[in-house]
Order: C-alpha cells, then sequence, then structure tokens
C-alpha cells in the first residue's frame, strides 16, 4: 500500500494527507505533437539509408555506421514510452501535513522531500478528465543540459505530481495546507 511505504519518512508529528501515483500505460505530453513525427522521420531516414546501403552492396561500414541511429530513432520512437511507463509504475506521491514527497525507484532512485511552506511556485496543468500534473518549480531548460525530460517525463529534474487522478482537489489540499501552516486558514 502506498500510505505504508511512506510511513518510515515522515517525521514526528506529520501525517499523511494524501498519497498516489501517476497514471499508468500509454503517457502522452504536449511536447509528443514534436517528438513523435520526429522520431518517425528519423528513423525512415534511417531504414531508407539501411536499404540503400544493403541493396547497392557498400562496404559494411555505412551498414554498420546506420545501426546506431537504427537503434536510437527505435527508442525515440517506441521505447521511450514503455521507458516511461516502467518508471511511473514504481513512482509515489504524497502530501503531509508540511511536506511534499515524492519517491521514483531504482535505476534512476530519488526521494524528495518538499516543505510546503518553502515552495517557490505550485503550478496545476489540468486535462478536461481530472487528470493533471501538478509543479512544484518553474519548468527548466527543455533541450539543454542533461534534461530527459522531454523524451521520458518521469525523470524530469522539476519535482512534479505527473498525471495524477483528480489533480484539481490535490492541488485545493496543497494550498489549504499552505495557509493553515502560514495561520492562514
Amino acid at each position: 500500500m502506498i500510505e505504508e511505504g511512506f510511513a518510515p519518512r515522515l517525521e514526528r508529528g506529520e501525517r499523511l494527507l494524501w498519497a498516489g501515483r501517476p497514471a499508468q500505460g500509454l503517457l502522452l505530453t504536449g511536447r509528443d505533437g514534436f517528438l513523435i513525427p520526429f522520431s518517425l522521420v528519423w528513423c525512415g531516414f534511417v531504414v531508407f539509408w539501411l536499404a540503400t546501403a544493403i541493396k547497392s552492396s557498400a562496404p559494411w561500414f555505412f551498414v554498420l555506421w546506420g545501426v546506431p541511429f537504427l537503434v536510437v530513432g527505435l527508442y525515440m520512437a517506441f521505447g521511450r514510452f514503455v521507458f516511461d511507463a516502467w518508471l511511473r509504475s514504481g513512482l509515489r506521491y504524497a502530501v503531509t501535513n508540511r511536506r511534499i514527497l515524492i519517491e521514483r525507484p531504482a535505476p534512476f532512485a530519488r526521494f524528495s522531500s518538499l516543505r510546503i511552506d518553502r515552495l517557490p511556485q505550485v503550478d496545476l496543468s489540468e486535462r478536461a478528465n481530472g487528470k493533471g500534473t501538478i509543479r512544484f518549480a518553474p519548468p527548466g531548460v527543455v533541450w539543454g543540459g542533461r534534461d530527459r525530460s522531454a523524451w521520458t517525463p518521469a525523470l524530469d529534474p522539476v519535482a512534479q505530481f505527473l498525471a495524477i487522478d483528480d489533480a484539481r482537489a490535490v492541488y485545493e489540499l496543497i494550498q489549504k495546507t499552505a495557509d493553515a501552516i502560514d495561520g492562514r486558514g
């Protein structure tokens, strides 16, 4: 059970208010409007390259040169969805009366604890079906550095509750808890 998994992480006097997981299975994001066509064009070009190299009896180096590009293209087109779904299957989220807790399992294990009274920003993006994402900091640079979140949302370095059910209710719970901590609620 999710709640029991967070019990050892709670501070003295801290209470669990909500616990959940991200959506499971295939998850499409706004970035996929660009990434899916890009990955299909990439794969198409690589297949054309390999077919031409094989058909024209080009030196083996030209065929081997295309193989890593094919592997990358297949990951971009299909594998990234499987990998992201696998990562999300182990993600766990919680809201306590003091903190936001996010736990990601191995091989990219990471535990994040954010004090609700010190959150720099809380943003809600919600879909019509009630699923949504709550981000606890401004988004980072998408294409720069080691940010893998464009291809794998579960690896986004920005703390967030990714694709959770009833996102607005969780967002309001966080706001209400922040107000209570500040003495406004």
